[in-house]
């Protein structure tokens, strides 16, 4: 542990038969938060999630027992039930144990499954905040959530299919101006969001990107429009995770501005956009 997380009073400390829910954030191991490196280190096992890095998984003791329990569209290798009885049997064995999340527990995470389960169990849990994939990835791809003048708020949404294989959401709300919408888990289902968007009164035209991979090295980012967007996934294959973003500040920053993973280049001859 570095000297200066050394210097930062430890607020909670995972006791035996303890369970510690945390987000990794979208993948780089730099944006994990002090508080989830402690945990990690103490962890005796860890319960881990598909989206989790290799970088962090590499940080956490050579002898903590690991299960994968990571989830794909259609495809669980466990069952949430199954991951939540597996919590509760490993903390109830008096271990030290750490249910690893890609991004923030709470958001799509089912983190509050898991601690409702755990708290019927009798079984003291903590909860780590993650840097969820919205924020991440979208500032890695140099694109601001808000800016003034352009979005004055932004909706965190899931794409993901229901098993009828219908997606409900608020598309008149979702479709308002002055906001930047990203939808997690959305590719499969990317022709009914255009679809629908486009049908409650957001112009087809209105800026879009794909990011996928975000925060890593591998990181890739498409802008298009909304209605370009099946497009570019069909022309470059593009699978999860990946997210979705659309609204006007996609293109905020002239691509020859932006360089990567969260590094913007004042080249004086890319031209910053400004908002009309």
């Amino acid at each position: 542990m570095s000297k200066v997380i050394e210097k930062i009073p430890a607020k909670g400390q995972l006791q035996p038969g303890e369970v510690a829910l945390v987000g990794s954030g979208p993948g780089d191991p730099e944006l994990l938060t002090i508080k989830v490196l402690r945990f990690i280190e103490q962890a005796e096992v860890a319960i881990y999630d598909r989206l989790v890095s290799d970088e962090i998984m590499a940080l956490l003791p050579a002898d903590c027992e690991k299960y994968y329990v990571g989830k794909e569209q259609a495809k669980h290798c466990v069952p949430q039930d199954g991951i939540n009885k597996m919590l509760a049997e490993q903390a109830l064995l008096g271990k030290r144990v750490l249910r690893l999340k890609g991004g923030d527990p709470f958001v799509f995470g089912r983190g509050g499954e898991e601690a409702e389960h755990l708290l019927e169990q009798g079984i003291n849990c903590h909860i780590a905040s993650g840097v969820t994939a919205a924020s991440a990835c979208t500032t890695y791809a140099g694109i601001p959530l808000t800016h003034r003048g352009v979005a004055q708020g932004c909706t965190f949404i899931t794409g993901h299919l229901q098993n009828d294989g219908q997606l409900n959401l608020p598309w008149t709300s979702l479709a308002a101006g002055g906001q930047t919408v990203v939808f997690y888990m959305g590719i499969n289902s990317l022709p009914t969001i255009s679809k629908e968007l486009v049908a409650h009164g957001r112009s087809a035209d209105t800026p879009a990107a794909l990011i996928r991979n975000g925060t890593r090295e591998n990181q890739e980012t498409y802008r298009g429009t909304l209605g370009s967007l099946q497009e570019l996934v069909e022309k470059h294959n593009i699978k999860p995770p990946t997210l979705i973003v659309i609204g006007e500040v996609v293109n905020q920053f002239d691509s020859k501005n932006v360089g990567t993973l969260g590094y913007l280049k004042a080249d004086e001859c890319a031209k910053i956009v400004k908002a009309s």
